[in-house]
């Protein structure tokens, strides 16, 4: 769901040199609309509703985006891309961003020429198996079938975790998450293997979830989060300083709930900064003075939407673990608003 291993990474990474080089603010405002890329389907973190509607954590963050630029959140064309497909999609400019379940690494930044611009979910492989089979660690899967998707790291992942525990497996590979889920129940594999939360967001849509067991393994590092192309580093500071409000606000305690309050201004200088009502940070990003209010407009700051969407009392029930705020033990941190 995630992590492509790379393939034709000199194609891909020529034509993120060649896009990048328009810039994309001003590109973004002449279509009046953000053009963001998610997943084809993880509930909790892009999906389409009943209705029709985009929803889900990484979605938050597209909209929150054009809030900030256009001063309009729903200004947004998603585009729903495979794991084979998003980077191509990003390097040719048929996106502007990229939110999708994408893990940061050294390749995709450096050799693909992406720009992560912060992480918005600390994640790690794990393993799903049937309850019935009565397995209780991923070191008792010797022999299994495992549903994997396809151009992914997760499937060097695989290997590497049974190859050092000196076992044998048999790979299902698929394209796409809703793929894997269908053959997963179908039973035409033992075990289905990606990141943790999208495990989560899978089981919570089986019509039994109870029957199935997340493994306590956690076998890999995937820090997920939102790119852009290399070279247009204005919009690479836009997107990242969204992501950054909405970090920054949880710690500051600004909320949907307080935030036309607190945008009258407040005692704290960092909060009348983050808000537009001291300073010029907004002027410095090419934006106006209360971007990051109209980001927060949106859905609120980083743990409301969190919680909003695959906090633990939604069906997927995350709790925050490493993505609580780093004053609450966990890694979510957003440097200073000054």
């Amino acid at each position: 769901m995630k992590k492509t291993i790379i393939f034709g990474a000199m194609a891909v990474a020529g034509m993120a040199a060649v896009s990048a080089s328009a810039a994309t603010l001003d590109d973004v405002k002449a279509k009046g609309e953000l053009a963001c890329g998610v997943n084809t389907g993880v509930v909790g973190f892009a999906a389409p509703d009943a209705s029709g509607k985009w929803v889900g954590f990484d979605v938050d963050v597209c909209r929150a985006v054009a809030a900030a630029v256009l001063g309009d959140s729903n200004a947004v064309k998603y585009v729903p891309l495979t794991s084979k497909n998003r980077f191509t999609a990003l390097a040719s400019g048929e996106i502007d961003m990229l939110a999708r379940n994408t893990t940061w690494t050294f390749s995709r930044d450096v050799d693909l020429k992406f720009t992560f611009v912060g992480v918005n979910y600390y994640d790690g492989q794990a393993f799903m198996v049937p309850k019935a089979l009565g397995v209780t660690s991923a070191k008792e899967l010797d022999g299994a079938t495992v549903c994997i998707q396809t151009g992914t790291t997760t499937e060097l992942n695989l290997a590497d975790f049974f190859r050092s525990n000196g076992m044998s497996y048999e790979p299902v590979p698929l394209d796409t998450n809703a793929e894997n889920q269908k053959n997963y129940l179908a039973g035409a594999c033992d075990v289905y293997t990606t990141d943790a939360s999208a495990l989560a967001s899978s089981r919570a849509t089986f019509e039994n979830p109870d029957d199935h067991v997340i493994l306590p393994e956690i076998v890999s590092k995937e820090p997920l989060g939102p790119l852009v192309r290399h070279g247009d580093n204005q919009w690479g500071d836009i997107v990242r300083w969204t992501l950054n409000a909405l970090i920054a606000a949880e710690e500051l305690g600004v909320t949907s709930a307080n935030l036309a309050e607190m945008s009258n201004g407040t005692n704290s200088p960092e909060i009348n900064r983050l808000l537009g009502t001291e300073g010029s940070l907004g002027e410095m990003l090419g934006l106006s003075a209360d971007w990051a209010k109209n980001a927060l407009a949106v859905s609120g700051n980083y743990g409301e939407i969190f919680e909003t969407h695959i906090g633990e009392s939604t069906a997927i029930g995350l709790a925050r673990g490493l993505n609580a705020q780093w004053i609450n033990g966990g890694l979510i941190y957003s440097p200073p608003f000054r």
